[in-house]
């Protein structure tokens, strides 16, 4: 969580990460994971502090942030595993929601998580291709949403800014299509022009 006025440049970043990890995830692989360690490193620590108080959510995000993008960087078959789960999770949610109106039991975020991260080892590449690209196109849409989003950046002075990865809404029922459309145009450039060759970290 961030103050309102720090939320377009949280979404330009998730935007930014988004077209990286979509369109180039194989190629900038170790890039994507300092990015996405980050990301969810600054989530997870600005979610302790107290909403109103501005330095300490800023202050915890930056640090957090710092310390899950050197975690994710330097652990990278953990990276890689950690992609699949994350994909396995992804896909739980997505296809959960679009049959019931709830998240989904832990049971079965667990189980694809697990199978994801397995997938992940076994056939790095593709994973990787795949889960970037699919990763990448929901924080773009993630962060174009936040870019648009009248209601926040008109939100009081105090309130906080909560990024909420896997409940955009309910208005947004567009949302999985435009999700799988571009998550296959990712996978498409990767595998066709940016996957091709992968540079060294």
């Amino acid at each position: 969580m961030l103050p309102y006025s720090y939320q377009p440049a949280a979404a330009l970043l998730l935007v930014v990460g988004g077209i990286i990890a979509c369109f180039a995830g194989y190629r900038l692989f170790r890039t994507v994971l300092a990015i996405y360690g980050f990301i969810l490193g600054a989530m997870m620590a600005s979610s302790v502090m107290g909403s109103t108080n501005t330095i300490g959510m800023v202050m915890a995000a930056i640090v957090g942030g710092i310390v899950g993008a050197i975690v994710l960087t330097f652990a990278y078959f953990v990276g890689i595993a950690l992609i699949g789960a994350g994909l396995g999770a992804l896909l739980a949610h997505v296809a959960w929601t679009q049959l019931q109106p709830t998240d989904p039991p832990a049971f079965v975020i667990i189980v694809l998580a697990i199978l994801g991260a397995i997938g992940a080892m076994v056939v790095q590449r593709f994973i990787i291709v795949i889960g970037t690209a699919l990763v990448g196109a929901w924080t773009l849409i993630l962060g174009l949403m936040a870019l648009t989003d009248r209601s926040a950046r008109n939100g009081a002075a105090g309130n906080a800014w909560i990024l909420y990865p896997f409940a955009p809404g309910p208005e947004h029922r567009w949302l999985p299509i435009a999700f799988l459309a571009l998550g296959l145009v990712g996978m498409v450039v990767q595998l066709g022009v940016t996957g091709r060759k992968r540079l060294p970290a």
